[in-house]
């Protein structure tokens, strides 16, 4: 350790931690689409007002005309892949899902704890296509999922954060559970929607995030965004 400067009370001081202190985590995607390399590069960013309209007549024909790969989820689900990494598993087609830690968590300590529910039933895009119809779902993923995490990391469910993105990275339903004190990318309230309030929107109205107005971020160059400008909507 080498000292810069010192003044009264503050000190600033150069170090250099142990190798057993000094782990860099990293995350490989290979082979990388420009999808991929696109999302960690710096762009501008706009919000988007989606209405249930705009989403049918835009953003829907958009998804369904890309190529979005969601393999590697059907590998998880079916056992192919981190079958080692599963935390906690309701094996129900219709109202079951997998727990497992997200890439992003290290798993070394509870505070900045990561991990994503995967739903076993397919076909359900995003936070759009919820109705009344999937409250069983997603009720269970809530119950079980906050007791897992319990008995396995001592966390309790007025401890994490609960939530499904919009739009969301991939388009198979999924739910985040992140420690309350971390600051996990994608908490911003333009994206993330909390799943009480979720459960609570659908039992008023079975059709709530069909018809109602969503607001979220689009990154410059998102192929979205440009199909938005191009229907005149920002």
């Amino acid at each position: 350790m080498t000292r810069q400067l010192k003044n009264d009370i503050y000190g600033v001081y150069h170090l250099s931690p142990p190798a057993e202190l000094n782990d860099i985590k990293t995350t490989v995607i290979r082979p990388a689409t420009e999808k991929h390399i696109k999302k960690y590069l710096h762009q501008e960013v706009y919000l988007i007002q989606e209405s249930g309209e705009d989403y049918k007549n835009i953003t829907l024909p958009f998804i369904e005309s890309q190529s979005f790969s969601i393999q590697w989820v059907y590998n998880i689900l079916e056992k192919k892949a981190e079958a080692d990494r599963i935390v906690y598993e309701n094996s129900d087609p219709d109202n079951g899902f997998i727990l497992l830690p997200d890439f992003k968590w290290n798993q070394k300590q509870v505070e900045d704890l990561y991990l994503i529910a995967i739903s076993q039933k397919k076909g359900i895009k995003s936070l759009r296509d919820l109705t009344a119809d999937h409250l069983p779902l997603l009720r269970n993923i809530l119950k079980e999922g906050t007791e897992a995490i319990l008995k396995r990391y001592g966390l309790r469910g007025n401890q994490l954060r609960i939530y499904l993105h919009y739009q969301p990275s991939y388009y198979h339903l999924h739910v985040h559970f992140t420690a309350l004190g971390h600051d996990a990318p994608g908490i911003t309230v333009e994206r993330a929607h909390l799943l009480y309030d979720v459960i609570q929107n659908l039992e008023m109205d079975s059709r709530y995030y069909e018809t109602r107005m969503l607001t979220y971020a689009l990154r410059e160059d998102e192929a979205l965004l440009k199909s938005f400008k191009e229907a005149g909507k920002c």
